[in-house]
């Protein structure tokens, strides 16, 4: 292998990894507050292409279904669950998530300036996630990770069905944002991969900022560290734990504008995004937004040499590759949890 085709492999590596690093944030982020591995997080990628793309066709998009039936769900077990405020639950999962359905459904079919369809889209995607987490998970916050985990699949199964009677079977690629391209030592970086990874790393910066210096952000995280503690000193668990999917469905709504222009995205194209991801964000330890990116280009940088040297054997090594950094890791806990007990002897 010369060092030209290296360099070659590696810039469609960064751009592989580029694609990961905003779904791995997203998997931290949520993992961080709530102990939640979200899995649907790559499906909400597919979810913000596909609708995006039948904006610029000018076609209403399928999403719109998938959010009035999660709306109307979280609104019944909201009034379900409450004698009182009635209205604030009306407002939060009956009117709040159907204004963006209203715009679509009077915009559909007219030729809209790409800001605005953009903005649609982002609309249209950012009430999911805290849907989901209002129907799913907030009835069972406080059980193990195991068990949200399994409930996390099977919300994949569950939403995945429904996105293909909502969007159909066939892919769709949204129109690229930029078609500038830039030489850097020999290179060409096309624009677009350039946004991909300014967006990585400004998200990045900007959650490691909220997390680590505001008051609001240690709130999200008091709440995973300890449920009962955050209760008693005023934070609120439920508004925590919808804070961070409303966070994690702007990331996935951005992501998806930002990928699907560089890849033909269908229905369930988002499962195998999101899980490529998450072995990067367990490379990064998933409890590090930093260390996220870097596990998220590692992963694209094995899968373009893999690629190279056997395309059919990419997928396997990207998702072997998790099985010793598990072992690595339970190895490391295991041996500081056998000191604790010397150094109480002592």
């Amino acid at each position: 292998m010369t060092a030209e085709l290296a360099l070659l492999l590696a810039q469609d590596g960064v751009a592989n990894g580029a694609i990961y690093v905003l779904a791995a944030l997203g998997i931290v982020l949520v993992f961080l507050v709530t102990r939640v591995v979200f899995v649907p997080f790559g499906d909400l990628i597919a979810y913000a292409s596909l609708t995006l793309a039948a904006l610029q066709e000018g076609r209403r998009p399928g999403i719109v279904w998938l959010v009035l039936l999660l709306a109307g769900l979280a609104l019944l077990f909201e009034l379900a669950g409450r004698q009182r405020k009635w209205g604030r639950a009306l407002l939060a999962y009956g009117v709040l998530p159907c204004l963006p359905v209203a715009a679509a459904f009077l915009l559909a079919g007219r030729a809209l300036p790409p800001l605005v369809e953009m903005a649609l889209t982002i609309g249209l995607i950012l009430p999911i996630a805290p849907l989901l987490y209002r129907i799913a998970f907030r009835p069972i916050a406080d059980a193990s990770v195991l068990v949200l985990l399994i409930v996390a699949v099977v919300l994949h199964f569950a939403i995945s069905g429904i996105a293909l009677m909502v969007f159909g079977p066939e892919g769709a690629r949204p129109r690229l944002l930029t078609t500038a391209s830039f030489e850097i030592g020999g290179l060409f970086f096309p624009g677009q991969m350039l946004l991909m990874l300014a967006a990585s790393a400004l998200a990045t910066l900007l959650l490691a900022l909220f997390f680590g210096f505001t008051l609001s952000g240690k709130a999200l995280r008091a709440t995973a560290v300890n449920r009962v503690g955050a209760r008693l000193v005023g934070i609120r668990p439920g508004a925590a734990g919808a804070t961070a999917f409303l966070l994690a469905s702007a990331l996935a709504a951005a992501s998806g504008i930002l990928i699907g222009p560089v890849t033909t995205l269908f229905y369930d194209s988002g499962f195998v995004i999101g899980l490529k991801a998450f072995v990067g964000a367990i490379i990064g330890g998933l409890v590090s937004y930093p260390g996220a990116v870097l596990g998220a280009l590692f992963v694209g940088l094995l899968e373009s040499f893999t690629a190279f040297w056997n395309s059919a054997l990419k997928e396997v090594v990207v998702f072997a590759v998790l099985v010793p950094v598990l072992i690595l890791r339970s190895a490391l806990q295991r041996h500081g949890a056998e000191e604790e007990p010397e150094e109480d002897g002592l």
